[in-house]
Order: C-alpha cells, then structure tokens, then sequence
C-alpha cells in the first residue's frame, strides 16, 4: 500500500454499508483491517450475516469492535437450500433476541444454480415481512434476478419496507424501479472497473439514494482488483462516485454517510 494513502482521507468520515469481515480472508489480521479502515476515515462498517454457519463468527468481530462494527441478520439466497425453513428459524430466533440493525442480507441469486428457486421465493417474503414488523432496513442481494425480485415485491405491497440494493449492477431502468420504491442503491468497487456500464447507470442515479459499499473481501476496486478487497478500499468507491457526479469528495462523503445513517437508524452517529 502506498505510503500516506490513509492520512490524505482523514478529512472525511465514510460508511462502508456492506463488508464481510468475519470470513476466512480475513481470519489472520482481521484486527489490522479494521484499523486501517479506521485511520483511512471509516467510520462504521455494516456486516451482512449469510446464514447459520456465519453467526457467531460475525457476532466475535462486532463484539471486539463494537464502535465500528455493527450486524445484521439474514439468510443469503445462495445459502437457501432443502433445510431452508431449518435456517430461518434459526434466523427469526436470532432477530428477535439481539439487536441487529437490519434484515440482510436477503434476496435471490439465479446465477449460480437455479435448482432452489422456489424456496429462495418463499425465503425472501418471509425476510421481507420480518423486516416490515421490526421495523428493520432490508439489504437485498440480487443477482440475475431483478425481475423475479420485482415481481415479490409488487405482489407483497408492504408500504413501510426500506432498504437497499446493495452491489447494484443493473440497468438505468432497473435502477428506476429501485428508486420507484424509494430504496437506496448500493455501489461497490465494480464501479471503478474498465469499461464498467455501471458507472454510466450511477449518473443518473441521485446522490442522495446512494451507499458505498466493498462487498469485501470480494470484488475489490481499481487499484486494488484481483487483491483482497477490504473496507479501507471504499474510499476509491466514493473518489469514482464523488468524480461520476462532478463532487468533491467531502461533499460525496457527506452525503452518503447521511445516506446511511438515514436508513440504518440502530447505528450510533
């Protein structure tokens, strides 16, 4: 890492809204990642649980940083399988008993393997209806899947739900069909890729329904691709977004950490 690349950030205060730091990538220097989260300007880090094997070792980061660190709660649509009822019941458990600051992350992935489509259907309404009687954000996963999403949500018609899509890689009218809902859309390193169409799509999407996000430890952003992604690294979302927007970037900091706290209201400011 370039030398002076955290102390040029401190100016501003970031929220990376989706980071999984509880996975094996990071089981060596989970401590230091933070850190350098931390002294590069982020302020807080939001951890998205994937389903039952994934809790306590998400639960473990939190509760050594529990300044930055906060859960959510959720069956990921890729952990939906035969014993899926099994796994939500663990997860309706789990939300009812700690303090976790939204439903997430949840949705429908068709790219991988279609064979559970019904369950992942039926999973997502579910979550769905939780978050709207918890009065929790939803953080939806979706992954070749925008229509089949769409389609639940229009169907279920619930007023009170809120939330993001979070590593959005849609179309500018599948963005405006997530604005329709008045949802955020959330935007990771992939923004940052050659020739990414995304960025393209960002233009027109307002920055004032906006989150950063790194998705980490994947899809890490230019100049960091191919390595390891973590949460410091979401500073090069936000200069990309900040750029795509014609911002600086502590007007683009600004703003999308009140994004987020606007929709995260568990989160300590």
């Amino acid at each position: 890492m370039k030398v002076g690349y955290f102390c040029n950030q401190m100016l501003n205060e970031y929220i990376d809204t989706h980071a999984h730091l509880y996975l094996e990538a990071f089981s060596s220097d989970i401590d230091q990642a933070i850190d350098r989260a931390v002294k590069s300007g982020v302020k807080h880090v939001f951890l998205p649980n994937l389903d039952s094997s994934s809790i306590s070792s998400m639960t473990e980061v939190c509760k050594r940083h529990p300044e930055v660190c906060y859960p959510m709660m959720g069956l990921h649509p890729t952990s939906v399988k035969e014993n899926f009822e099994e796994e939500l019941s663990i997860i309706s458990r789990h939300l009812k008993n700690e303090n976790y600051i939204a439903v997430g992350e949840i949705g429908i992935d068709l790219y991988w393997d279609k064979t559970f489509i019904k369950e992942q259907q039926s999973a997502f309404r579910t979550q769905l209806h939780w978050a709207a009687e918890m009065g929790l954000p939803v953080v939806i996963h979706a992954r070749d899947s925008f229509d089949e999403i769409f389609q639940i949500m229009d169907e279920e018609n619930i007023p009170e739900l809120r939330g993001v899509f979070h590593s959005f890689t849609g179309s500018e009218k599948e963005a405006e069909k997530v604005l329709s809902y008045d949802f955020y859309i959330g935007i990771n390193g992939i923004v940052t890729f050659k020739n990414a169409e995304l960025a393209e799509c960002v233009k027109n999407i307002p920055p004032e329904k906006l989150l950063i996000e790194t998705d980490a430890p994947f899809l890490a952003p230019v100049p960091f691709r191919g390595k390891r992604n973590e949460s410091a690294y979401v500073i090069e979302v936000a200069k990309k977004i900040a750029e795509i927007h014609h911002l600086s970037r502590e007007e683009l900091a600004k703003i999308t950490t009140a994004n987020a706290l606007q929709l995260f209201t568990k989160v300590k400011e």
